[in-house]
Parts: C-alpha cells; sequence; structure tokens
C-alpha cells in the first residue's frame, strides 16, 4: 500500500489516503461496463468525473467505474484529469489484485487459483514478495493436499527466491498467514524440504533441520522431527544395506568397524529426531497414533544402544526440547585411537553405557519388520492441516554381523 499512495503523493492535497479502503469489494462485482468512444463529450466526462469524486473516498469500486467509462470513452485525451484517472485506476487494479491474491489464498484456499494469479502478478511486479511466497509455499501445499507433484520444481525455485528475499531485509507488508518473519522461514524452510525429500535428500534434511531453527509452528511441530527422523531412518537403511553386501559374514576389519561407527551416529540422530517428535506431540489427540508408534521405535532404539535397557529415556524425552538440535553429522573417515566402552546419548547430560560400540561384536541395530518410523506425515499450514502419507521406501536393514563375539541386542 505503501507504494501505491506515493503514486498519489502529487495529489496529496485530494485526500486520497481511503481511496482502496472498500477495495476488497470487488472480488464481487464484475467489472465496469467500458464506454464506447464516440461518448467523449464535455457533458459525459463531467458527470464520469463528478461521480468518481462523489465516490473516490467512501467506495472505492463506485469510483472506479465511472473512472473506467471517462478512459475507454477518451482514451487519446491528455491533461491532468485523465492522468491521474489513469494512475488512480492503474493503482486500483494492482492493489485489487494484490487482495484477490490474499481472498484466494488465505480466506479461500483455492491454492491452484491463487498461483496462476500470483504468476500474473509477478510478470507486471517481478519483485512483488508475497506472490513469490505464495508461489513456493503454495505449491507445497498444492503437492501435499492434491498428491500432485508435478509443479515440485517450481515450487523450489520460488521457496528459495523468497527465502533469499526475506533473508536479505526484504519484508511483505503483513507476514499473514504467518505469525511473524520466524515463522514464515520456518514454514518456508519445511516446504523445501517437502518438495525436495526425493529428489535432494542431502538438501532435504538440512532444510528440516533448519526450519526447527526458527521461532514458530515448525519449530513446535511434532511433524517437524518426525520428518528428520525419517530421512535419517533413509540414509540408515541405505548404509546398512551397504554393510551387508561389503561386510556380511566376514571377519572384522577396520573398515567394517568404521561403516558400524558411521551407522551408530545415525541412530543416534533417529533417537534424538523421536524423542522431540514425543515430546512435541505431548497431548494432541490428533498426534497420539503416530505418537505411539514414535515411541515404539524410539524405545526399541534406544534399548540398542543402552545394553538392553531403557532407563533414563522418559527424563531424555522431558528435556530434550531444551537442547539444541544437532546436526547432520559429519561421516567418519577413521576410527578413534581408543575404542569407548561408553557413549553419551544424544538429549542426556552425562554418559550412558552403550550396547553398540564399533568394539569387536558390535551391530547395528535390530533388524524390524515393521513400517520405517514414521508411517504418516502430517503437512502443517497456517490456515489448515492436511494428512499425508509420507512414503520413504524404506525397508527393514538387517543387521550387520560379525564372524567372532557376535551379540544381539
Amino acid at each position: 500500500m505503501k507504494k501505491t499512495m506515493r503514486v498519489f503523493a502529487i495529489y496529496a492535497a485530494l485526500g486520497l489516503l481511503p481511496v482502496f479502503t472498500n477495495v476488497i469489494e470487488l472480488k464481487a462485482q464484475t467489472p465496469a461496463p467500458a464506454a464506447a468512444q464516440g461518448q467523449c463529450t464535455d457533458e459525459s466526462k463531467a458527470a464520469w468525473y463528478a461521480d468518481f469524486m462523489k465516490f473516490r473516498t467512501t467506495e472505492a469500486p463506485k469510483a472506479y467505474e465511472p473512472a473506467k467509462k471517462y478512459l475507454a470513452a477518451c482514451p487519446t485525451e491528455e491533461g491532468p484529469i485523465p492522468s491521474y484517472l489513469k494512475k488512480w485506476v492503474l493503482a486500483y487494479d494492482k492493489e485489487a489484485r494484490h487482495l484477490k491474491l490474499n481472498n484466494l489464498f488465505i480466506d479461500q484456499r483455492k491454492y491452484a487459483d491463487a498461483l496462476t494469479l500470483a504468476k500474473e502478478i509477478l510478470t507486471d511486479e517481478p519483485e512483488y514478495l508475497p506472490a513469490i511466497i505464495d508461489l513456493g509455499y503454495g505449491g507445497y501445499v498444492v503437492a501435499v493436499t492434491t498428491k500432485n507433484e508435478s509443479g515440485n520444481a517450481d515450487a523450489v525455485n520460488y521457496t528459495k527466491k523468497a527465502i533469499a528475499a526475506i533473508e536479505s531485509g526484504k519484508a511483505p507488508e503483513s507476514w499473514s498467514p504467518f505469525k511473524s518473519k520466524e515463522d514464515a522461514l520456518g514454514y518456508l524452510y519445511y516446504s523445501l524440504s517437502y518438495l525436495e525429500r526425493t529428489t535432494n535428500p542431502t538438501n532435504s534434511l538440512a532444510n528440516a533441520i533448519k526450519a526447527a531453527q526458527f521461532e514458530g509452528d515448525m519449530k513446535k511441530s511434532s511433524q517437524t522431527y518426525a520428518f528428520i527422523a525419517a530421512a535419517y531412518e533413509n540414509e540408515y537403511a541405505k548404509q546398512s544395506a551397504d554393510y551387508e553386501v561389503k561386510y556380511k559374514g566376514k571377519d572384522e576389519t577396520p573398515e567394517s568397524k568404521l561403516a558400524v561407527a558411521n551407522i551408530n551416529q545415525l541412530v543416534d540422530r533417529i533417537v534424538d529426531s523421536l524423542a522431540r517428535a514425543v515430546a512435541a506431540a505431548g497431548s494432541d489427540a490428533n498426534a497420539q497414533t503416530s505418537k505411539a508408534k514414535w515411541l515404539e521405535r524410539l524405545t526399541e532404539l534406544y534399548k540398542f544402544r543402552n545394553a538392553g535397557s531403557d532407563k533414563g529415556l522418559p527424563e531424555m524425552i522431558a528435556g530434550v526440547l531444551s537442547k539444541p538440535l544437532p546436526p547432520v553429522p559429519t561421516p567418519l573417515t577413521t576410527l578413534p585411537a581408543t575404542t569407548p566402552t561408553t557413549s553419551a546419548m544424544p538429549g542426556t547430560s552425562s554418559p550412558t553405557t552403550t550396547g553398540s560400540t564399533v568394539a569387536p561384536g558390535a551391530v547395528t541395530p535390530p533388524a524390524t519388520n515393521k513400517t520405517t518410523t514414521p508411517a504418516t506425515t502430517t503437512a502443517t499450514t497456517p490456515k489448515a492441516t492436511t494428512t499425508t502419507t509420507q512414503t520413504t521406501n524404506v525397508k527393514p536393514a538387517a543387521k550387520p554381523k560379525t564372524r567372532n563375539n557376535h551379540r544381539r541386542p
């Protein structure tokens, strides 16, 4: 609106500030009828201009009609009045289009229509941030709600552009439907993570973690952490399968022990993420089914990393959200000089006896016959919540084994 008002600075004395107070009514009215050329008479122009001035500051849609008729009847006329009317109509059309986009996206939730209008707006206003945000975040919402992901690539590009603009200091006039700048960035990074979950899983995981860094809904959402856990589960499955191919049934080597150490890093991240998901779910009635599955998998992995004991798990869950979310682990390239006999679990303040280290006889997490956690992911939006199946394509991985001193958790 500020930019729009600057257009009319030279007409400040005419009191243009209220021009758009009723512009939202435009969404319910048809385009103003155009006056035919040949009606450009002094009498017609005087009548149209009088009507325009009558409603200009109180009922903008009613002022819009005579202004359009004046300009349609006298398209080549020059002078202060037609120049003023052209600027007024142009600003009105622009603002009305902005309001229509807002209405489609937030009030009516017609996301496909909103995306079409947003692209139209960007042809005339390429830096209009709300349209860029809508094309990015809206693309994610469409992918989730319609299961049609053909527009993911475009949505990724717009989401990245929106994030870059916001992080460079740009801001829309209102953060709605988000609560704040931080909340908007959390949603945008989560959207980017979801959109790239199959095409770029590495970036997807990093952006999901990034989404949880901003103060807002995504930091508080159990689904954010379940999504992160699922990403780690995918990588765990890949590394476990690779271990089976390279080392199963063979004598232990430094390389096989290094592979176990790297797998265990992933297990610890899964434990941390699932603990956060369980903690964030709390007593939310809509999350209880998923929470039970997360807790089952969390308990299984926690006991594996703690010599079969779940001692300390409730305390870990209770305090995990107060601790920083750990980053993606850096792959180990060498084994420690000495093999530890204990390891600190994520979210705990002191070392815990571990049931799996890089020592001879160590094993990776137990194979399961159930679907990798989580089975479903809730795609949270500031306007509505839609549940969609999260396809991880992860099959339970078998335990890598060593030939000597093999022990099961």
